[in-house]
């Protein structure tokens, strides 16, 4: 069970997972030996999957956002398997959906620019078959956060 220590920690590890131990023991109101504990236990509990780095996209020359709306004739576990290698071997991609309702997958890119968004298209239809595919640009970011809420977790 989470206790709302542990969602205060799991908070302010999604905002920065840089922050000092003593200042996160601090804010949390517990010694730094037994923050680092409850680190440990949320880690092995398998809520704390992994700490990443959060580049900045328009100084890595990606700050172009494109939305693939895809729609396939194919449901074979085979075609998803070659789907599902296709994407993964994109940096470019960095997130693919399955949905439910009258489009199957949404992908989305981070690309320098059109073109760049155009050479990744190809070579996605050129490794596997798709019916119909649309796609959005984002003109600009509203939100963009990778934190999730805490509060829901037991």
């Amino acid at each position: 069970m989470l206790d709302d220590r542990d969602h205060k920690l799991l908070d302010l590890l999604q905002q920065n997972a840089d922050i000092g131990l003593t200042e996160l023991a601090d804010r949390v109101h517990l010694s730094a030996s037994a923050c680092s504990r409850r680190i440990a236990r949320l880690k092995d509990d398998g809520y704390i999957l992994r700490n990443v780095a959060v580049l900045d996209r328009n100084r890595m020359n990606v700050g172009a956002t494109v939305y693939v709306m895809i729609k396939t004739a194919h449901h074979t576990a085979d075609w998803l398997d070659r789907f599902r290698t296709s994407v993964m071997d994109i940096p470019e991609i960095v997130e693919v959906h399955r949905l439910a309702g009258n489009l199957d997958y949404i992908i989305k890119m981070v690309v320098t620019d059109i073109a760049h968004y155009d050479a990744i298209y190809k070579r996605l239809v050129s490794r596997i078959e798709l019916f119909d595919v649309s796609a959005y640009i984002s003109m600009e970011t509203l939100k963009d956060g990778q934190s999730i809420p805490t509060g829901y977790a037991r």
